[in-house]
């Protein structure tokens, strides 16, 4: 019922926009809707949904500091849950990172391609290469 009340008004309200019927239409629907609106029914019906209407903004002013204070809690309760994570997180993140970094970075040494004098290890064999670091102004 409600979504036929309101495809009537709106329908109304393009044909009033839109009409070219003139002035004469206008003030028929005008006049129609005068009467609608001083029906007795409708004017029961407004007066009941304005009540309810009423009744509800009060519970709502009086539920909604109860509301916004349980949600704060809650908010913070789950902030300091979270807040005691970090360090277990940091943790894991620090062994994940660590066992792919080189040794001369801190990382683990059981992957490492580089020896602790900074050549690369083959390994195949395990041994240093002999060649010095690379730097840029070697040739």
């Amino acid at each position: 019922m409600r979504h036929k009340a309101i495809f009537v008004a709106g329908f109304a309200v393009g044909f009033v926009a839109g009409a070219r019927s003139g002035r004469e239409t206008y003030d028929k629907m005008m006049a129609y809707a005068q009467q609608v609106a001083e029906h007795p029914k409708v004017q029961q019906a407004t007066s009941v949904a304005q009540t309810k209407a009423t009744e509800f903004a009060k519970t709502a002013k009086e539920k909604g500091p109860d509301y916004a204070k349980n949600a704060a809690s809650s908010a913070a309760s789950m902030a300091q849950n979270q807040a005691s994570q970090v360090p277990k997180y940091l943790a894991n993140v620090k062994q994940a990172a660590s066992s792919h970094m080189p040794s001369r970075f801190a990382g683990s040494t059981e992957t490492d391609d580089v020896a602790p004098d900074g050549n690369l290890v083959y390994p195949a064999d395990g041994s240093a290469e002999t060649s010095p670091h690379y730097s840029p102004d070697m040739p």
